[in-house]
């Protein structure tokens, strides 16, 4: 069989475009390895109607909301390869196992590359954070850190001092310019180089960073913006061309979520630079409604 749109990634964009295509009643494929890069997330906030509940909880009742479309095939899987066809494209799923489809949507996400400080990584999605609006608010207005690994720091810890008394790191790779400092200093952040080396307290909560030189900071949280990887090869294997983001490579989009190659459409955080759950649904629902239209108008011989 021919799926009309295989849809690799069942996360917020995947799942949304899901939705948009059962409701169309085409044939879809939702292939999803189920290793969502918010999975390290207790609660989801700022999510219209969803506030306050895991991500969990969220992608569960979302998968829940598609069975009565019966059209909506979800399978549990990775793709390892794709390539063209002379009628769409072709998923290999396994050695054995590969699927056919007119159409692709890659919500496929990207991979955190944390920096190596111990204790830091156990704390990732609960402590130690990267979005002040998804969790910002629950840090109850105690202090917080950034760590200043790129120029990404400054941004934030211009940000996050509405949330918190905020002390940037600057790691002593980072020196922000004078206009920075400036700008830095009108917030009421504290720039601090001594080099963060160990997060302390019982984990995932965090209670200090301990310095280079021994001193200790007290904190509740603490932001970074770590480096990113595309989390799935296909769109390479594909040819899709991709773009420089502030933090790793990111498929590039056109008009309505495509990609450079046709037939193939690229929705969430492998595709945005704004890690945000409102964000990739949305995303996921203008994918799926230009790669609905383009079936449509390839049928009527006008594409």
């Amino acid at each position: 069989m021919t799926y009309d749109v295989a849809i690799v990634g069942g996360s917020f964009a995947g799942q949304a475009a899901a939705l948009q295509l059962g409701r169309a009643r085409r044939r879809v494929l939702l292939l999803d390895a189920r290793r969502p890069r918010n999975r390290f997330a207790r609660f989801s906030h700022g999510f219209l109607g969803q506030d306050g509940r895991p991500p969990s909880a969220i992608i569960a009742e979302a998968a829940n909301q598609l069975k009565p479309y019966g059209t909506v095939e979800p399978r549990e899987g990775s793709a390892e390869g794709a390539d063209s066809t002379a009628t769409g494209f072709r998923l290999s799923l396994s050695e054995s196992d590969e699927v056919q489809a007119r159409r692709l949507i890659l919500a496929t996400g990207v991979r955190d590359l944390l920096p190596s400080i111990p204790g830091l990584e156990e704390r990732w999605g609960v402590t130690v954070l990267h979005c002040p609006y998804c969790h910002g608010y629950e840090l109850d207005q105690k202090p917080i850190g950034v760590l200043g690994e790129s120029e990404l720091a400054i941004h934030q810890a211009m940000l996050v001092p509405d949330w918190g008394p905020t002390t940037l790191f600057t790691q002593g790779v980072l020196t922000p310019a004078p206009d920075e400092e400036a700008a830095l200093a009108a917030r009421g952040v504290t720039i601090e180089d001594t080099p963060i080396v160990e997060l302390i307290g019982k984990s995932p909560a965090l209670e200090a960073v301990r310095l280079a030189d021994g001193r200790s900071v007290g904190l509740s949280g603490l932001f970074t913006a770590p480096r990113t990887e595309q989390a799935s090869g296909l769109a390479a294997a594909l040819g899709c061309a991709f773009e420089d983001g502030p933090t790793g490579p990111l498929i590039a989009i056109g008009e309505r979520q495509s990609t450079s190659v046709p037939g193939v459409f690229a929705a969430g955080d492998a595709a945005s630079p704004m890690a945000n759950a409102t964000l990739a649904a949305a995303a996921g629902v203008m994918a799926a409604t230009a790669a609905h239209h383009s079936l449509i108008y390839e049928t009527a011989g006008t594409q």
